[in-house]
């Protein structure tokens, strides 16, 4: 077993719950990836990262099992396309998206847009942390992360503004 501090785990929970919402969009899928990720740090195969914090490193883990689930999501949909069996049907996005504007635009960008923005923005991670987290340069954080808030900042105020008037003679 490693030397994980109860506290410092239980005061991660929340944060690694909300990350997980924030990529899933579903409470209880939510649950199950922090399940899995807690699961994993506390197999005796999984040991924490020498090159970073314990934060970082469950932020690590809860990522990929997402990846690894949105991957085998994907192949189990193909699979049942080619038996002729319609996949089933995941909550729409009106249904599970908030009402505030911000919200929404944010809701509608890539996983990996979405991700940066959580680990930077509201759980408070370094760049450095963010990089390492993601598996990724952070020169790469860094500019997707750039492009990730533009693209937040276009699509919120595309929901806000009013669309051009075209002036016909």
């Amino acid at each position: 077993m490693h030397d994980i501090d109860d506290d410092e785990l239980r005061e991660l929970l929340q944060r690694l719950r909300r990350f997980a919402l924030w990529l899933t969009r579903n409470p209880a899928s939510a649950d199950d990836l922090v399940q899995a990720t807690l699961e994993r740090a506390l197999d005796g195969r999984a040991g924490p990262r020498t090159d970073g914090s314990l934060r970082a490193w469950l932020f690590a883990i809860l990522y990929r099992k997402f990846l690894d689930g949105q991957r085998r999501a994907r192949r189990y949909a193909r699979i049942l396309e080619f038996f002729g069996a319609a996949p089933a049907e995941a909550p729409s996005t009106e249904e599970l998206v908030m009402a505030q504007s911000t919200l929404e635009a944010f809701a509608r960008l890539p996983a990996e847009q979405r991700a940066l923005l959580v680990l930077v923005s509201v759980e408070g991670l370094s760049y450095k942390e963010a990089a390492v987290a993601l598996d990724v340069p952070i020169g790469t954080v860094m500019s997707r992360l750039s492009r990730a808030r533009k693209a937040l900042r276009e699509l919120a105020e595309g929901e806000i503004a009013n669309p051009p008037l075209r002036i016909l003679k």
